[in-house]
């Protein structure tokens, strides 16, 4: 994520010099916590946030007796991890619900922060909870305002409603709410005008539009890109207006992510979405604990581990950890270690979730995981019999046509699953090898090994 990539990093960095630690002293700490502050500084961070936050994680580290902890290092990156996800809000807040439909939400902000695109997102992903927004037009001085919301309307068939340009904003908020509850739409996401800095004018027509429709939500649109700036835009339109939460657009751009980092504590009013893109489908609900977790560059663990969990059967797993380990691994339970696999979502999906994968993502752009090839590989293994499952040696010429015909697949794809498979197997008993009693030198024929098995022609089906 592009927002926090140097900010990352560099905590990363501090963090790694503590992890190799078997001891960590307060001078440690404090030197960490030193390298800690200067990162959030540099990545825009406001001032008092970062004192503040510094403290309380110095505090809640020097209560524990680290220095006893079987891993110092990483109770002092749990303790940043915690402190992180509190100054983001602690928990994710949701959108709130009128008692009576239509619930009314006001976005507001200044212009070109992403107003009316971020309606349109809003919209879109409400829909996605079978809800029927309805988009009200109420910019009626940037040229094109309410033409842009008309076609975002269009994009996601959601209906806008529009007076024009000459009817006063305040009567089309009015007017919209009362379209709204005859035509059945359950929310009404109303586009207020921006300014491109914040006066009297502005504020008294926001005022208005407020009184007359009570809003459920006041949503403060800020481009995180702004940096210290997007933080005192909040605070002014706070004051004026009580916001009840902010969405940060452009968080995947070019920028130091500071912004994320001090609305909350500022304002006091959490951060309930963040646009990741321009597409229409790229605003998400905000995770302050998993937007801490990548920060930290831990990944999203806490959800792949959930997903973990509630999927994958603890006593299978233990099962074919010890097939793997005497290499007793056959066919039928490469299968079902696929499925067990497949029952966490889309591959692409979780390889984001695993910690490192930021860095190693770089590198793999290019790889998209292919559906339809491990379709194809399930298909050659249930065309076998049960005894060429568990003895694949069996597997002879005439046997893989025969495989091969019943998979719909070509020799060419059953010799290379079966490769693959070999290859794999051998690969687990030097694992075995790595990880036994055999001190360094198992572990250096073991990475020789590894090395040629993992050259050019080593290319796994998925």
């Amino acid at each position: 994520m592009a927002a926090f990539e140097s900010l990352s990093s560099r905590l990363q960095n501090v963090f790694s010099k503590l992890k190799g630690k078997g001891k960590v002293s307060e001078a440690d700490v404090n030197d960490a916590m030193r390298e800690v502050r200067l990162a959030l500084l540099e990545a825009d961070v406001n001032f008092k946030v970062v004192k503040d936050f510094i403290a309380k994680v110095k505090e809640r580290a020097i209560g524990l007796d680290v220095s006893k902890s079987f891993t110092p290092g990483m109770v002092i990156i749990d303790i940043v991890n915690k402190e992180l996800t509190e100054l983001m809000g602690g928990t994710q807040a949701k959108l709130a619900k009128a008692n009576k439909p239509p619930t009314v939400i006001m976005m507001v902000g200044l212009q070109g922060a992403g107003k009316t695109t971020t309606s349109g997102k809003l919209a879109k992903l409400l829909q996605k909870g079978n809800h029927k927004p309805l988009l009200v037009a109420c910019d009626i001085y940037r040229p094109a305002a309410i033409k842009q919301l008309q076609v975002l309307g269009e994009q996601i068939k959601a209906p806008v409603f529009a007076l024009g340009d000459q009817t006063s904003p305040v009567e089309i908020a009015k007017q919209g709410l009362q379209h709204a509850r005859e035509n059945g739409n359950d929310y009404v996401i109303i586009d207020t005008a921006g300014r491109l800095h914040i006066d009297e004018t502005l504020m008294e027509e926001l005022k208005q539009i407020h009184g007359n429709v009570k809003p459920d939500e006041v949503l403060l649109v800020v481009d995180s890109m702004t940096g210290q700036d997007a933080v005192n835009v909040a605070q002014s339109f706070h004051e004026q207006l009580e916001l009840t939460g902010v969405v940060l657009t452009k968080l995947d751009g070019d920028t130091r992510g500071g912004a994320a980092l001090s609305v909350k504590a500022v304002t006091g009013r959490p951060i309930k979405f963040a646009a990741m893109g321009e597409k229409i489908d790229s605003l998400e609900p905000f995770h302050p604990e998993r937007m801490a977790s990548r920060i930290l560059g831990m990944g999203d663990m806490l959800s792949l581990i959930e997903k973990a969990q509630s999927n994958i059967d603890a006593e299978k797993a233990a099962e074919m950890e010890r097939k793997m380990r005497t290499a007793e691994f056959t066919f039928d339970d490469f299968l079902e270690q696929m499925e067990q696999v497949r029952k966490l979502g889309p591959l692409d999906q979780i390889m984001d979730m695993l910690p490192g994968m930021g860095k190693m993502k770089g590198a793999m752009k290019d790889m998209k995981v292919d559906e339809k090839q491990i379709g194809r590989v399930e298909a050659i293994v249930r065309s076998m019999t049960k005894e060429e499952k568990a003895k694949p040696e069996l597997l002879n010429h005439s046997r893989r046509k025969r495989v091969a015909a019943g998979s719909g697949t070509t020799i060419v794809e059953v010799n290379r699953l079966i490769k693959q498979f070999d290859d794999m197997r051998k690969m687990m008993k030097q694992f075995s090898g790595m990880m036994g009693p055999k001190g360094p030198k198992g572990l250096k024929g073991g990475k020789k090994g590894l090395k040629g098995m993992l050259g050019k022609n080593m290319r796994f089906p998925f």
